[in-house]
């Protein structure tokens, strides 16, 4: 009987594929990206058709009945410079909502083959290199990136990630040219958004997998250099998320179902000018990772939404909001040597929520547009280690060690933006009220008992309590224009300054003064010569900054800001309208960085994992230094084909209190990564992609410190006067994916298996140190058979090779309708 039940539904389903209209619509907004006014006028077609429309006053198109497929949609106006939109998916379950930014044309309309090749070209003059843009196709189909944009932006030009720089290889740290993975500032529509990672590792960034919906996201710039000068507290990339608007004809969603998580999205009118998106996911990755014998258990819940009003035709109101409820915990696979299973027992419990509200206000203007943006960031951080694990939870006589955390921000920023003749210019500034507290112990030694039950050794301990209030403020200015005969020269130049109410001398605005200058050259038709300078700040994070010694006084108020410089020029081929070549070469010198007092080494070179960055004394007087050069292919969807392909080759160094340059722990020294996809007839698509990075420098271990302390702190001492001297062997991934889309009438359906790792090739960690334990794993082994000594002269020292090599797979299905 079932079986029958199961022809049925076949044959109806197939009669559905038969009888369905496979046709969707494409609608969106055109405007000027200078000054956001709306443009109407202008032509938008669809590559390889003859379907096209024009604008209408308020800037805004709609295509209707168009075959269900995958085109580029280019735009093009008169005075402006074409835009090209690759690999645009029209399905028949939602309609696709897309806002296009022209830029104005730098050349005359005698001159405009100058022009002619670059509608794939995504710098702006203010940053005319160092930047790359993926849009949400790119994102959704990329293979391993398993719908997570911290994954996807890897495949680009100088960026490392999670394994490829000696942290775990499941982790979504963003790694620019060699600088820390805190350097890096994310904005979403404009609001800065601080995590964008489940179980992000607080002071720093980072974590298993991302917190933002794809289904929201239009479009991802990341800019690795000659960052605007509204941009403040980066070092190493600005990343920019724009999301798109809500369906302003009809309700519809998505269901997204995989072995990792379960998303649903729906969007659409929510009043007369009103338009939302709303999401929420759930992950299974902690079944996942169980059934394929993974230690790590990530369980967690996130939401998000956007609300965008139109109050008059000049005026916008944007609301956005995304928070996430986090638990992480490590098991025990099944097949585990009995040493790693106790170095895994031991391992910290972290419990983690975090929200980000915020409402920006645009308003069109003379020439020009004013935005205004209140914002707020929460995060509550609990760690929480046992011996023994987290089975012996609430059992207070086996805690190790105890963090309770939290940060708020709260920010308002001003920008007016205007043009005038050839002049585009912009100022504006920001306000921002932090509080962060934290609350730690840490148990260093157990009480060490005599037969009698008499206390030999008492317990060591380290308690502290710190709580921190501060403002930070910013202004900035920048201006714009193009120079010479037919405009063939832009020049931007830009100047900031940022300022805080924690840090000794923080208010003085003359210390952080950082300008940055810009240039862009079209040497001819299809070449554009491109370089850039700048001064870049950022503050310590407040986990340092809120640190207290054991007389609860701040020692890290004397800090400075870390300053880097950086140095960038590149030439830019562009030899067709979907093809694109980049070379770059790039310094970054960077001072004041922060150096532990305890150990006397650069911060930079220890590496990332899950505890927080901070709680320890440090001073400003490190330097740093990164420099290498990079190159860059990209094929934008043509002939159903498309690629990219970049390498780049860097050192990155750091000095510590004695002052000699050693390597940071992420100077890999090479970055490679390539990706192909190819979309086939009938809704098929596949894709490949490799990743590969020279291993990671790592410090061994002092064998003899760890032996003498390994039960009193529960891990090997590093040996610093060896300090990066070791490297991990090189670390390699090929990942695969295969996609299937079903378009029926209003219901789209993509079946999809994504593949991570699918050569089990082995990527190698940094290694454990730990104690031989006996066959019943009752105890530590010992040499002399008898109890093991608290020093540890008597235990069986073990170093353990961390290299398993673990395919990732996620077979699942979205459901447009």
């Amino acid at each position: 009987m079932p079986q029958r039940y199961l022809l049925l539904f076949l044959l109806l389903f197939s009669t559905l594929l038969v009888q369905a209209q496979s046709v969707g619509v494409l609608s969106g907004t055109v405007r000027d990206r200078a000054t956001q006014q709306p443009l109407p006028g202008v032509t938008v077609a669809l590559e390889g058709t003859t379907l096209g429309t024009a604008t209408d006053e308020q800037g805004r198109f709609r295509l209707t009945d168009i075959p269900t497929s995958s085109y580029n949609v280019r735009a093009s106006f008169v005075g402006y410079e074409p835009l090209l939109r690759a690999n645009v998916s029209i399905t028949s379950g939602n309609a696709n909502i897309v806002n296009l930014e022209l830029t104005p044309s730098a050349q005359q309309l005698g001159e405009v083959q100058i022009t002619g090749n670059r509608a794939i070209r995504v710098a702006t003059a203010e940053t005319p290199l160092s930047v790359q843009r993926l849009n949400t196709e790119e994102i959704k189909s990329n293979p391993g990136g398993n719908f997570d944009i911290s994954r996807v932006v890897q495949v680009l030009p100088g960026v490392g990630g999670g394994g490829t720089s000696g942290t775990a290889g499941f982790r979504n740290d963003i790694i620019i040219r060699g600088g820390a993975p805190n350097e890096n500032v994310y904005y979403l529509d404009g609001i800065e958004v601080p995590v964008i990672n489940h179980f992000q590792t607080q002071g720093s960034a980072g974590g298993p997998t991302g917190l933002l919906n794809v289904s929201f996201i239009e479009d991802v710039t990341l800019s690795t250099s000659a960052f605007e000068a509204r941009y403040d507290n980066t070092l190493s990339s600005v990343l920019q998320f724009r999301q798109r608007d809500g369906n302003p004809d009809r309700v519809q969603g998505n269901v997204r179902l995989s072995g990792t998580e379960v998303a649903g999205t729906l969007e659409g009118p929510l009043a007369k000018n009103t338009t939302f998106l709303a999401s929420v996911r759930r992950s299974y990755l902690q079944v996942l990772f169980k059934l394929i014998d993974l230690p790590i258990r990530p369980n967690y819940w996130d939401a998000q939404f956007k609300v965008t009003t139109k109050l008059s035709p000049k005026t916008t109101l944007t609301a956005l909001g995304l928070g996430a409820l986090d638990h992480f915990e490590v098991a025990v696979p099944r097949e585990s040597s009995l040493e790693k299973e106790y170095i895994l027992r031991n391992t910290p419990s972290i419990d983690q929520w975090n929200y980000t509200l915020g409402v920006s206000l645009r308003q069109l203007i003379e020439r020009g547009y004013v935005n205004v943006a209140l914002s707020r960031t929460q995060l509550d951080n609990q760690v929480n280690r046992f011996e023994g694990g987290s089975a012996f939870s609430g059992d207070e006589s086996r805690r190790i060690s105890l963090t309770r955390s939290g940060e708020s921000e709260n920010k308002l920023r001003v920008d007016v933006n205007r043009s005038l003749g050839k002049w585009q210019y912009a100022y504006g500034g920001v306000g921002q009220w932090i509080t962060y507290d934290s609350r730690y112990f840490n148990r260093l030694r157990r009480e060490v008992l005599n037969p009698d039950g008499s206390v030999q050794q008492p317990a060591v301990d380290v308690r502290f309590q710190s709580d921190l209030a501060f403002a930070r403020f910013g202004a900035f200015a920048q201006v714009t224009r193009p120079f010479l005969a037919n405009d063939r020269l832009t020049v931007s130049a830009g100047l900031r300054a940022d300022g805080n109410s924690s840090t000794e001398g923080g208010a003085n605005l003359l210390r952080t003064l950082s300008p940055r200058l810009s240039a862009s050259y079209a040497l001819a038709s299809r070449w554009n010569l491109n370089a850039s300078v700048g001064r870049y700040y950022k503050i310590l994070p407040s986990t340092l900054l809120g640190f207290r010694d054991n007389a609860g006084q701040m020692v890290n108020k004397h800090t400075r800001y870390i300053g880097s410089t950086h140095y960038v020029a590149g030439l830019e081929f562009l030899p067709t309208a979907n093809t694109r070549f980049t070379v770059e070469g790039f310094l970054k010198n960077y001072d004041h960085y922060p150096v532990s007092v305890r150990d006397g080494i650069s911060l930079a070179n220890l590496g990332g994992d899950f505890v927080a960055l901070g709680n320890e004394a440090v001073t400003s007087s490190g330097k740093g230094r990164a420099f290498g050069g990079e190159f860059f292919f990209q094929q934008k969807l043509t002939n159903n084909w498309f690629a990219v392909a970049s390498y780049t080759l860097f050192r990155s160094e750091f000095t510590g209190t004695d002052g000699v340059y050693k390597p940071s722990a992420w100077d890999t020294r090479h970055l490679a990564s390539a990706l192909l996809g190819r979309k086939f007839t009938r809704g098929w698509e596949a894709g490949l992609k490799y990743r590969f990075a020279g291993g990671a420098p790592y410090t061994p271990f002092d064998l003899a410190a760890s032996q003498q302390n390994y039960l009193t702190i529960g891990q090997g001492v590093l040996d610093y006067a060896r300090l990066n001297t070791q490297r991990l062997g090189s670390y390699q991934q090929v990942d695969f994916r295969l996609d299937k889309k079903y378009n029926l009438r209003r219901l789209t359906i993509d079946l999809f298996v994504d593949l991570q790792n699918v050569f089990l090739i082995k990527n190698p960690s940094v290694p454990s140190y730990t104690f031989q334990r006996t066959a019943d794993n009752a105890a530590f082994l010992t040499t002399d058979g008898l109890p093991l000594q608290p020093n540890g002269a008597n235990a069986v020292p073990v170093i353990l090779a961390d290299d398993d090599a673990t395919v990732l797979p996620t077979i699942g299905f979205i459901v447009e309708f």
